[in-house]
């Protein structure tokens, strides 16, 4: 399964510093300017200041009339992401199971067996990838645009504490597990127990991440 998409310069300006802002390198409080910005990226403005007006949509900056301040994501934020992730991705599940392709099925084992192999490795960031491509494979399949359009970035917004997560060899091996789960209840056609496993996945892994900013921050 292989989405094309054009990627622009501001696609590009976007995406690097969504990603510097939910990692930390600009921390919550920085204040981002264009200049600053052009200085740093080797960019124009134009595609810039397009960047940082989806950031400010997406609530991770905020305008402050002399630049934009980081608001990044805050062990709040990251409660109610899980929690409204909780609640539909199971429905996200369930339609991908109906909708289930034999390209569908493919995709999902490629990412379930690449999953077993970083496991072995003890590759964290390549795991941490997986397991995005994996969700995200589920919210494509489900072939509902409102489910993609908000769970997808929700996912993003998630990524450095699954980084954390996913170092945690006893949980990232659960994860592996239960992904495994999820992968065979799908391709077998049963969409209600898709469904449940998915959802219990999902509330794990709220429990595992709050869990960790609660003992280390």
């Amino acid at each position: 399964m292989k989405h094309f998409k054009t990627t622009s310069l501001a696609d590009q300006v976007f995406d690097k510093l969504e990603n510097d802002i939910i990692h930390g390198i600009y921390p919550r409080g920085e204040i981002l300017t264009e200049l600053k910005l052009v200085e740093q990226l080797g960019v124009s403005r134009t595609p810039i200041r397009e960047a940082l007006r989806r950031l400010e949509q997406e609530r991770l900056i905020e305008d402050t009339g002399k630049g934009s301040r980081v608001l990044g994501i805050t062990g709040e934020d990251l409660r109610d992401i899980m929690t409204i992730r909780e609640r539909i991705e199971g429905v996200a599940a369930y339609y991908a199971t109906l909708n289930m392709t034999e390209e569908g099925k493919q995709e999902l084992t490629r990412l379930v067996e690449l999953q077993d192999f970083y496991c072995q490795k003890e590759n964290a960031e390549e795991l941490r990838r997986v397991d995005d491509q994996f969700h995200d494979a589920i919210c494509y399949l489900s072939q509902r645009t409102v489910i993609m359009d908000t769970l997808v970035p929700l996912h993003r917004k998630t990524r450095r504490y699954r980084r954390i997560s996913m170092s945690d060899w006893t949980r990232a091996n659960k994860t592996r597990q239960e992904h495994e789960q999820i992968y065979q209840a799908m391709i077998s056609g049963d969409a209600e127990l898709a469904e449940k496993l998915t959802t219990q996945h999902i509330t794990n892994a709220k429990n595992h991440m709050l869990e960790g900013i609660k003992n280390h921050g």
